[in-house]
């Protein structure tokens, strides 16, 4: 493997590791705007994995293909997470409305 493709893979894992501690701690009083923070970061992602899949890799670079086939699914993982996401605290902003009728 090469040194960059190293560094990478070493900075996403210590990202992904980070993001969860931080994750796992928050109170859920701020779930609903972490949600809303979590769905504008996984918007960037989208567009990073856009950027990716969309790219036209030389034959002769190795992980061409391999980074294609990983951007298809990054966009694909990512823009579910958006929809979920932004379901998810549309369902959760609801519980605050007052309802009609009601005390």
């Amino acid at each position: 493997m090469d040194q960059e493709f190293t560094s990478d893979l070493f900075v996403f894992l210590l990202a992904t590791l980070l993001g969860l501690e931080v994750i796992r701690r928050v109170s859920p009083l701020l779930h609903t705007p972490l949600m809303s923070l979590t769905n504008a970061i996984s918007a960037i992602s989208v567009v990073g994995a856009i950027v990716i899949a969309g790219q036209d890799y030389p034959p002769e670079q190795p992980y061409g293909r391999l980074a294609k086939v990983l951007g298809v699914a990054a966009v694909a993982l990512a823009f579910s997470n958006v929809v979920g996401g932004y379901l998810i605290t549309d369902r959760m902003l609801k519980m605050f409305r007052k309802r009609k009728g009601g005390p």
